[in-house]
C-alpha cells in the first residue's frame, strides 16, 4: 500500500467484523451484520470487494467460498483516523479538541480517574510532545 487508504462509516463495519473475526465469509459477514444494518447480501460483499480494491483486506479461496481477512491492524488504522479527524476539525491543535471535549462531555468519576492515569503514564514514559 503506498498511502494509507480513506475507509468509509459502512466500511468500517464490515472491518470491525473482521478484526473481530478473520478470516471469514462472506456469507458469515452478512450473517454478522443481520440486525445490526439493514444491508442486503449484495451490498456487503460490494462492500468486501472495495476494500479488496483499496487493499484493505484480502482473501483465500477455500474450494467455492473466499474466506476474507484483515491486511491493517485495526490500532493502525483507528491511528490514522485520529490524525485525520484532529486536523481536519482542530487544524491538528489536540489541546483545542480535548478542551472541547471536556467542556462539553459528562463525565463519571472513574473515566476522570482514568483519563488522569493515562495523562500521568504519559508524563512518567516521557513520550509527551515536545514544544
Amino acid at each position: 500500500m503506498k498511502r494509507f487508504p480513506q475507509i468509509s462509516d459502512t466500511e468500517w463495519k464490515v472491518m470491525k467484523i473482521l478484526w473481530k473475526e478473520s478470516p471469514i465469509t462472506a456469507n458469515d459477514v452478512v450473517n454478522k451484520l443481520d440486525g445490526v444494518v439493514d444491508w442486503s447480501d449484495r451490498t456487503v460483499r460490494t462492500l468486501l470487494n472495495r476494500l479488496v480494491k483499496k487493499e484493505v483486506i484480502s482473501f483465500n479461496r477455500d474450494g467455492r467460498e473466499y474466506l476474507y481477512y484483515p491486511r491493517i491492524l485495526e490500532d493502525e488504522c483507528i491511528k490514522k483516523e485520529n490524525k485525520s479527524f484532529l486536523e481536519r476539525v482542530y487544524g491538528g491543535d489536540i489541546n483545542l479538541m480535548f478542551a472541547k471535549f471536556l467542556r462539553h462531555e459528562a463525565l463519571s468519576e472513574d473515566e476522570i480517574e482514568e483519563l488522569k492515569k493515562i495523562l500521568n503514564d504519559k508524563e512518567k514514559d516521557g513520550k509527551g510532545r515536545k514544544r
